[in-house]
């Protein structure tokens, strides 16, 4: 395993962090393997969140002989003052520790949203008062559009300490903000390492990232031990060859012309269907395995897959010039609505 310093927290994290989605779909037992096996491939850092149902809860539970090993860090998608200062209790109660080295507002989209956690009663100064109490270490936020990147290093970067957002070999849309971020010595969290699943080769995906300097740690989700070892092995931690070049290209062609890569430049939907989130929980779905908890998410949408009405609006925005009308169909179908 290599280490790395998470920007400007100064932590001394793991470049291969664990991804606490999968283990929605485990136990308590198999929590415990996992993070046992971390342990022994030298990972050092978990990353979870209030909206992942129980995964706070198993990891407290495995987490509670060992937390002194481990880098903790949560989020929550509250935006003002009291849900924040309030999900900050639960997380410390769930995770059973009296402190949580990072953590992060979730899923941050507009402006208005970035607004309101900023602003007067904003989640942000619950974070702060947490931090002055010594009950979290660090302050993060996540987003997965380019605005919300950009807007939050540039105008916020003296008040988050990391940012996490989508790259892969076959996202790199934010490259320039994430090379941004490694200027600003604002640490950078990978996410969606495989896209969302749709990349079958996960070591050479993991490689690609961690080949990346301007990456500071990538954190794919991981629901067995095997996949732990899976994601340390060494090749990881290796240099890419030519021959990985080539296959990264090879796979950018195979997955690009049917893979949403969340950009927003569809919207908006005259029927108001928010087409990247239909394709994302819908990835839960088929990639991870936790249909009840994609289905559960893909409810919350004001409007689904079988809104669409296949006026082709989109596809005309789209720069990746996806079939979204036959893939929101089968979004439909999967979804069973």
């Amino acid at each position: 395993m290599k280490y790395t310093t998470l920007g400007k927290t100064g932590l001394q994290v793991s470049v291969v962090g664990l991804g606490g989605i999968p283990v929605q779909r485990t136990d308590v037992k198999e929590a415990r393997e996992i993070v046992e096996e971390c342990m022994k491939q030298g990972i050092n850092y978990l990353d979870t969140a209030r909206g992942y149902t129980v995964s706070e809860e198993f990891f407290g539970e495995a987490l509670k002989d060992c937390r002194d090993k481990w880098i903790l860090a949560t989020k929550s998608m509250s935006r003002d003052y009291e849900g924040m200062k309030k999900d900050i209790e639960i997380s410390l109660h769930n995770l059973q520790t009296d402190y949580i080295d990072l953590y992060q507002i979730h899923n941050i989209k507009t402006d208005e949203e970035i607004e309101k956690c900023f602003g007067e009663n904003g989640a942000y100064k619950a974070l702060v008062e947490a931090k002055e109490a010594g009950k979290i270490g660090h302050i993060g936020a996540t987003a997965h559009s380019l605005e919300a990147f950009a807007k939050l290093i540039r105008e916020y970067e003296d008040k988050i300490e990391t940012m996490m957002f989508p790259y892969s070999i076959v996202e790199n849309q934010g490259a320039e903000l994430i090379h941004e971020c490694a200027e600003k010595n604002i640490g950078f969290i990978v996410m969606k390492p495989i896209a969302g699943g749709n990349i079958d080769n996960t070591v050479l995906a993991l490689k690609y990232i961690v080949n990346n300097p301007d990456c500071t740690i990538v954190i794919p989700g991981m629901g067995n031990a095997e996949e732990v070892r899976q994601n340390t092995c060494e090749e990881v931690f290796q240099p890419l060859t030519a021959e990985d070049e080539e296959e990264c290209k090879k796979i950018v062609k195979e997955v690009g012309s049917q893979f949403c890569r969340r950009c927003g430049y569809c919207a908006p939907c005259p029927q108001g269907i928010n087409i990247p989130s239909n394709f994302l929980f819908v990835n839960y779905k088929r990639k991870y395995g936790l249909a009840d908890w994609a289905k559960s998410r893909y409810a919350t949408l004001d409007k689904n897959a079988s809104d669409c009405v296949k006026c082709g609006l989109c596809e005309t925005r789209c720069p990746y010039d996806l079939p979204i009308r036959d893939m929101l169909e089968k979004v439909a179908k999967d979804m069973d609505y």
